[in-house]
């Protein structure tokens, strides 16, 4: 299926410790700090960035997407230190059936600390306010229990196991399946509102 050219867009929001915004250029640095720890990446389908360049280009792509009103992250701003610590957003979108998905990365100074729980449910509650969801999955690799524990904490329950489902870094990875279904919104859509 075909994401939409348009997206909800990026509107800053909220939480106790953190803002979600737009990246800007002035971010590459904050970018490359986690996105060059190869302990981030490793149950990512991207390669951890080699060099400050690598991070350029990857900020460079999300402002585009931004220009472009499509689909991209929120930068994960720290509020008690103003650093760029993370991403967290929608990767896929289908409005006709109400579902997308969302994916995250953190840096590794901020792991444990309840961060991307609050990112993440942020996304998840403006996903089901905003855009109206009815269904928001999310993936990861089987080991990658850090990140089950994130979806269990936004309230996305297991769903399965997707075998051989992606070929990443030379080798198919089965991944982990969780959701979480926005009723209410069901029913709206079911109703006929849209």
């Amino acid at each position: 299926m075909q994401q939409p050219s348009l997206s909800p867009g990026n509107p800053l929001l909220e939480t106790e410790r953190l803002v979600l915004r737009k990246l800007t250029a002035n971010d590459v640095g904050d970018v490359f700090k986690y996105c060059s720890d190869e302990e981030i990446s490793k149950y990512t389908t991207w390669h951890s960035h080699q060099t400050i360049e690598d991070s350029r280009q990857f900020v460079d792509h999300v402002l585009g997407l931004y220009e472009q009103n499509n689909l991209a992250p929120w930068g994960i701003e720290h509020k008690e230190t103003g650093a760029v610590i993370g991403t967290v957003g929608f990767v896929y979108w289908h409005p006709k059936q109400a579902r997308a998905e969302l994916a995250y990365a953190l840096s590794r100074a901020y792991w444990n600390k309840g961060l991307m729980s609050e990112a993440a449910g942020k996304v998840v509650r403006f996903g089901f306010e905003a855009m109206q969801l009815v269904r928001i999955e999310a993936r990861c690799h089987l080991l990658n229990i850090g990140s089950s524990r994130v979806m269990e904490k936004c309230g996305m329950e297991f769903e399965g196991i997707l075998r051989k489902h992606i070929f990443v870094k030379g080798k198919f990875e089965d991944l982990k399946l969780y959701a979480i279904i926005h009723e209410d919104n069901a029913s709206a859509h079911e109703g006929g509102w849209r």
